[in-house]
């Protein structure tokens, strides 16, 4: 190569470094617990045109666990639903259906809010 190509020439890509795998570790816990032990089941509409929906909150599990827990809600109450923010957001405002089957799955669960 000529002095002036090593001079104009910029490192666009590179194959040194080889693939980047980005890791990450399978055993993170989600979600938060309180000190009393207890998942709550709060009601939200904020943001939601009006639609309410059931926030749960104070379980915590590893990841997957934590999203198969709340494939299983929805699929027991016949509704949709995600996970954001470390809680497990279930649409619909039947909060004391969704007490019970927590119940059942051996969680203590109090309903916060109005």
């Amino acid at each position: 190569m000529a002095d002036w190509q090593n001079q104009l020439s910029k490192l666009v890509y590179s194959t040194d470094s080889g693939k980047i795998e980005d890791k990450k570790p399978t055993n993170v816990q989600v979600g938060e617990v309180y000190k009393d032990g207890f998942v709550r089941i709060s009601r939200e509409t904020k943001g939601r045109k009006g639609k309410g929906v059931m926030i749960i909150t104070g379980i915590q599990l590893p990841a997957d666990e934590f999203k198969k827990l709340a494939q299983t809600l929805k699929k027991k109450l016949g509704t949709g639903g995600a996970v954001k923010d470390d809680q497990i957001e279930i649409q619909g405002d039947d909060r004391n259906k969704l007490q019970s089957i927590l119940e059942d799955m051996g969680y203590k669960c109090k309903i916060s809010g109005g």
